[in-house]
C-alpha cells in the first residue's frame, strides 16, 4: 500500500495521492465554512425575532402600581393667592399719606416758630472789623426744617435816625444751599463779619467810615425779623 507497483515510476503515484488528498481536505473545509455560515444565520434570526417579539409584547403594570398610584398622576391643589399687602392699605391717588400724630419728618419752621437775633459788641471803634452773630433758634416744641441758604442771611446796621448804613449782602453777596433740621429749643448760631465801612445794595457809592455814634443791627432770615440790637461807634 504504501509502496505503489505499476509501470509509472513511484514519484507519479505519490504525486496523484498528494493531489487527491488535497481535493478531499477542500471539500470538507468547504462543508465545514458551509455550516458555520448556516448556524450564524440562523442564529441570528432567531435573536432578531426574540427581540421583536419582547418590543412587541405590551409591558405589564407591576401590581404594586396597579394598588398605589404613581407621584407623577397625583395633582397638588394650588393655594389660592393672598391678597397683596398694599390693597389693604391702598389709598386713592393724589393724596400724601398723614403724618403720625407728633411726627416732625419733613415739617418745616415757620416764622411763629423761630427765634432771630443779632450778637454783637456793645461798642466798638470806628474802622474796626468785629464779628457779629445771626442767632437762629427753633422756639417750638418739635423738630423742624429751615433752610439757612447765604443768600436769605442778611445784617444790616442803622443809624439814630433809621437809615440804612451798612449791610451784609451789598458788596459781597454769597449764595449756597443750606438747609437745617433743628431741634426743639436748638440753635444756629452764623458768624458775619463787618469791614466797618458803610454800603448800599449796589455796591456803587463809595464807602466811608460811620461817624461815631449810636446804631441799631437788624437781622433778617428771609421773611423773619430780628429785633433791633443796639451798638456804638466810637
Amino acid at each position: 500500500m504504501w509502496h505503489p507497483v505499476g509501470p509509472l515510476s513511484a514519484a507519479v503515484y505519490w504525486r496523484r495521492r498528494l493531489v487527491v488528498l488535497a481535493l478531499v481536505l477542500l471539500v470538507v473545509g468547504g462543508l465545514v465554512v458551509l455550516g458555520v455560515w448556516l448556524l450564524s444565520g440562523r442564529t441570528g434570526n432567531d435573536s432578531a425575532g426574540a427581540a421583536a417579539t419582547t418590543s412587541s409584547r405590551p409591558v405589564a403594570t407591576p401590581a404594586l402600581e396597579r394598588v398605589v398610584p404613581s407621584f407623577s398622576a397625583l395633582v397638588t391643589p394650588t393655594p389660592p393667592r393672598a391678597p397683596m399687602a398694599a390693597s389693604v392699605t391702598q389709598r386713592p391717588r393724589g393724596t400724601a399719606t398723614p403724618a403720625a400724630p407728633g411726627s416732625a419728618a419733613g415739617r418745616p419752621c415757620t416764622d411763629e416758630m423761630l427765634g432771630l437775633a443779632v450778637r454783637a459788641p456793645a461798642a466798638v471803634v470806628v474802622g474796626a472789623k468785629p464779628t457779629l452773630q445771626l442767632v437762629v433758634q427753633n422756639r417750638s416744641r418739635v423738630p423742624c426744617v429751615r433752610a439757612l441758604d447765604k443768600d436769605l442771611q442778611e445784617v444790616v446796621l442803622l443809624d439814630a435816625r433809621g437809615t440804612r448804613v451798612w449791610g451784609s449782602n451789598d458788596c459781597f453777596p454769597s449764595a449756597g444751599p443750606d438747609t437745617r433740621t433743628l431741634a426743639a429749643g436748638a440753635a444756629v448760631s452764623i458768624p458775619l463779619v463787618w469791614s466797618g465801612m458803610s454800603s448800599e445794595p449796589t455796591c456803587t457809592a463809595r464807602r466811608t467810615l460811620p461817624a461815631a455814634g449810636d446804631y441799631v443791627l437788624r437781622g433778617r432770615l428771609d421773611t423773619k425779623i430780628s429785633p433791633d440790637t443796639p451798638i456804638t461807634l466810637r
